[in-house]
């Protein structure tokens, strides 16, 4: 864990290259975060241990999918010999170790429910996810921050006040009911976006015959080298990145906001206006820059949310990605799938939250260790 504390006076004065005691606080900070990242790298590895393990046990209490799903439909042998193939009739500690083992070696196994290669299924449709996500965080930088900008210059007045109740409603109200609402004004009403899926079907198909294929519909899209397909597949981005990026919107909106209204009175930039510099010039250059450092430290949590908002929204939009597919699982009660995709994406997030960290410790003087 880190604690935010001004750095003293001495450590402030002595600099890194002076030798002597300078250098022994240089040696000391450039070990202690060394320590805290080693730390927090190891500490990767629990976190995502008791998250795959809590997964484990209670898709099994849920109960057995084979009998649930093919019960009354098969004769007994036949569910027996399914059972079997999927290792269900083995005692669960057991089947907790062949699981376990086969994280440890990269074996995701396969989806009961389709037979596809988890691992074929991450890439193909994590890379839906990850191209949600970007545009999402895309909408959520361009609508928050200039918004917190605007909301701490115009502090108390109406807009202000306005900004800070938007803020609070995109963070507030459910991703899918956002969705549902976009499709029938933006879709069912007005005609101007697609409301489904992440492109046309003749788009799919020209996107079919690029190699290499990154299954990253706009870079495929742009390596086939069609306008028309580009603008297809921006067309479906718009709604289900606005529905999934207004909520991160309003937690930096609110951020951005405190921090800067926290920024201008600070000491640095009193002095600036009491030089005479312009206060557009101590907004952006002095004020507005510091302020977006807490920005950089929240970006991985709003990440880790918006993979869970992501389940919701590519089921609203039909967008086909890994939390379409884990939706479909859950329906299925897939354990494997299900495992499998939970696993990837609490590595994903871990290793999100230890890269934040690590930036945030670098960037940040002030962090002590």
């Amino acid at each position: 864990m880190t604690e935010s504390l001004a750095a003293p006076v001495e450590d402030a004065v002595d600099t890194p290259g002076a030798g002597g005691k300078g250098g022994n606080v240089f040696a000391s900070r450039k070990g202690a975060l060394a320590k805290f990242l080693a730390v927090r790298f190891l500490l990767i590895i629990p976190t995502v241990w008791i998250l795959v393990t809590v997964v484990f046990f209670v898709m099994r209490i849920a109960g057995d999918p084979i009998s649930a799903k093919l019960g009354g439909i098969l004769p007994p042998e036949q569910i027996a010999e399914r059972r079997h193939a999927a290792g269900l009739d083995k005692p669960i500690l057991t089947q907790y170790w062949d699981y376990i083992s086969g994280l440890l070696t990269g074996d995701l196994g396969r989806a009961n429910a389709d037979g596809e290669a988890i691992s074929h299924v991450i890439v193909v449709y994590g890379a839906a996810t990850l191209e949600l996500v970007f545009w999402s965080l895309i909408v959520a930088f361009l609508v928050g921050i200039p918004l917190g900008r605007f909301a701490a210059t115009h502090r108390d007045r109406l807009s202000d006040v306005s900004l800070r109740m938007l803020a609070i409603l995109f963070y507030a109200a459910p991703v899918f009911f956002v969705g549902m609402l976009f499709k029938l004004i933006f879709s069912a009403e007005l005609g101007w976006l697609p409301s489904n899926g992440r492109a046309d079907v003749s788009t799919e198909l020209d996107l079919q015959n690029v190699s290499p294929e990154t299954h990253i519909y706009i870079i495929d899209a742009i390596l086939y080298g069609d306008p028309h397909g580009i603008a297809d597949v921006l067309a479906h981005a718009v709604l289900p990145a606005l529905a999934l990026g207004l909520m991160t919107a309003g937690v930096f909106l609110r951020l951005v906001r405190v921090n800067l209204l926290q920024t201008l009175r600070s000491g640095y930039v009193e002095a600036a206006r009491a030089r005479g510099v312009p206060e557009r010039t101590v907004v952006g250059r002095h004020a507005f820059r510091n302020a977006l450092v807490p920005v950089v430290t929240v970006i991985g949590m709003q990440i880790a949310m918006m993979l869970g908002g992501a389940v919701l929204t590519e089921t609203t939009f039909e967008w086909k990605g890994l939390g379409y597919q884990l939706a479909r699982y859950l329906q299925d009660s897939d354990y494997i799938a299900v495992q499998g995709i939970v696993a990837f994406i609490a590595v994903v997030i871990a290793l999100i939250s230890f890269v934040i960290d690590a930036i945030v410790a670098l960037i940040d003087p002030r962090i002590r260790f």
